[in-house]
């Protein structure tokens, strides 16, 4: 019997990604990578019209070129048979949503949309609808609604439902010419296969849907604006599947489009970091996996329903089914490295760094290697793209404290390193301060394969052991092992995740804690704890008031 294969394609925050997988050792055979042609419109529209501030727009066109580019270029590249592809799965970043068309066709796709912000894409760092859900958490809590709880008491402005309050309030007419409100994750597996289905994923980390109660009734919703009072029947259409179910097959035009055959299984949608946790063999509870990129979410299964403060969201058979599923994370980890090195590092710097043959990032991490833990005097909050979890705050801005004349670039880098992994223990105690244990650490993604500085700070600053997951695109090989389980074992693929995690998923290097680095580090903490529960807390709002400042001088 000939090998079978899968294609897992993974949508970030900058490209889309594709990989051809061997579904029995795991093998990535070829991979292909499309950035984005419109990347993150944050600034303007392609037409040059201006957005307004904290805007975060995306093109669907740029979705569906990912797929015409890359999925032929990895068949090509393998020399693989299209008939011994059997599965084919996506991942997305989430929430990002988009309005389309009875014909599933995106509203700014459509001429007399295109000039209306509102009829694109909201990337999941769209946090312009940070006052509906405020007004959102307000009547919830007024309403005593339950369904706050199994989210830390807090929406986030990165959601659904405050994304599209703000579509009904700022462009009424996308929202009533919108056919249905989707999830990017639900609209690229209907494009593969002609039917529409939402994944329970999303829907329940996302748009306040639970297995056991639906979504919040029809008197909320109208309490939210009389507009959305019928919003599920309305907007949200589509079957609720889970994930690792098959949601179709390629459609002629999309076998016919990416080279391959109507045979290829498509799985229902999935979100970026869920479905990299069978990547890396968790398939039981206990474990957190970090999924470490522009911003790091964090995933772990328990066999209870448990509220945790601040947690995005506990979804039962939300990441494998059996388990609750928990959803953690930070809204800045690489952005704001990357912001350091774009703005403020002197030439030099780059200079040093081409001498030696290094990316810059690479440079700067080496000399902040040689830099004892504490010897900065430097210590910063990570929240340069607002607080994800615990705080649920996208108007937090971030901060750093120590800084004198002598301070070098590389101690600055280090103190930014360090404040996420000082973010990241603030999210393991608080799971574990509501009985959610936490035994294991996991992590994948580039930063996790290349930086070792990092995650060797991680695992001295949670002290605990971390393992890297084997593979370097770790989303990417989660969701071809969806697809092979979309395809089933009788085509050649496998009848549950958990069987195919056994046999793909795999980790590598562990980084072990440094006893006297810990240390140091609880009193680095200790610090950082003031300083986050002083700004994030409510004690000192100066950062909204800087923000609101800035706000009232920009539209002078």
């Amino acid at each position: 019997m000939s090998k079978k294969y899968s294609i897992g394609v993974d949508y970030g925050t900058l490209s889309g990604r594709a990989v051809l997988v061997d579904v029995k050792s795991g093998e990535i055979v070829s991979q292909a990578e499309k950035k984005y042609t419109h990347g993150v419109m944050d600034r303007c529209l392609p037409s040059g019209k201006k957005l307004a501030e904290n805007w975060a727009l995306q093109h669907p066109a740029d979705y569906l070129e990912v797929l015409y580019e890359t999925i032929p270029s990895v068949i090509a590249k393998s020399g693989v048979d299209k008939n011994d592809v059997i599965g084919i799965s996506t991942d997305f970043t989430a929430c990002t949503i988009l309005p389309i068309d009875q014909f599933g066709t995106p509203l700014c796709m459509i001429n007399r949309y295109s000039e209306e912000p509102h009829s694109y894409v909201k990337l999941w760092k769209h946090h312009a609808a940070q006052e509906q859900a405020n007004r959102l958490n307000m009547i919830a809590a007024g309403r005593d609604e339950s369904f706050l709880k199994r989210y830390g008491g807090k929406i986030s402005s990165e959601w659904l439902v405050p994304k599209i309050m703000q579509i009904v309030e700022e462009a009424p007419e996308i929202y009533d010419s919108a056919y249905a409100l989707m999830e990017a994750a639900d609209w690229i597996p209907m494009k593969l296969c002609g039917k529409m289905v939402r994944n329970t994923c999303t829907a329940g980390y996302k748009s306040m849907w639970s297995k056991k109660h639906g979504y919040p009734d029809t008197e909320f919703f109208k309490a939210l604006n009389p507009k959305m009072e019928n919003i599920v029947a309305e907007k949200l259409k589509g079957e609720l599947m889970p994930i690792g179910r098959r949601q179709g097959y390629l459609t002629d035009e999309m076998a016919s489009r990416l080279g391959l055959t109507t045979n290829v299984a498509v799985a229902v949608g999935n979100v970026d970091a869920h479905v990299s946790l069978p990547a890396v063999g968790v398939t039981d509870e206990g474990k957190m996996l970090m999924i470490m990129g522009t911003s790091t979410c964090d995933i772990l299964l328990g066999s209870e329903e448990k509220y945790v403060k601040g947690m995005c969201g506990v979804v039962e058979d939300g990441v494998i089914e059996g388990y609750f599923g928990y959803e953690a994370g930070q809204s800045c980890v690489g952005d704001h490295f990357d912001w350091f090195v774009n703005t403020l590092l002197k030439q030099d710097y780059f200079s040093k760094a081409l001498e030696q043959n290094l990316d810059v990032h690479q440079y700067l991490t080496d000399k902040a290697a040689q830099l004892k833990p504490g010897q900065s005097g430097l210590i910063a909050l990570d929240w340069w793209n607002g607080n994800r979890s615990i705080l649920v705050d996208t108007d937090l801005t971030g901060m750093l404290l120590g800084m004198t004349l002598q301070t070098e670039p590389e101690e600055i880098y280090r103190a930014l390193i360090e404040a996420t992994a000082y973010g990241t223990r603030v999210i393991i105690e608080s799971f574990e301060k509501s009985q959610v244990p936490i035994k294991e650490l996991y992590a994948c993604g580039g930063i996790a394969a290349k930086n070792s500085l990092m995650m060797q700070i991680y695992a001295d600053v949670t002290n605990r052991p971390i393992r890297i997951s084997a593979c370097s695109q770790t989303p990417a090989l989660g969701a071809a092992m969806f697809g092979a389980v979309a395809a089933g074992k009788a085509a050649g693929g496998y009848d549950s995740i958990v069987d195919c995690a056994k046999a793909i998923g795999k980790t590598d290097k562990v980084y072990y804690p440094i006893e006297k680095n810990v240390a140091i580090y609880d009193k680095l903490y200790a610090e950082y704890l003031t300083l986050h529960d002083y700004f994030g807390t409510g004690e000192n709002n100066v950062m909204k008031h800087l923000k609101k400042i800035k706000s009232e001088v920009e539209g002078c």
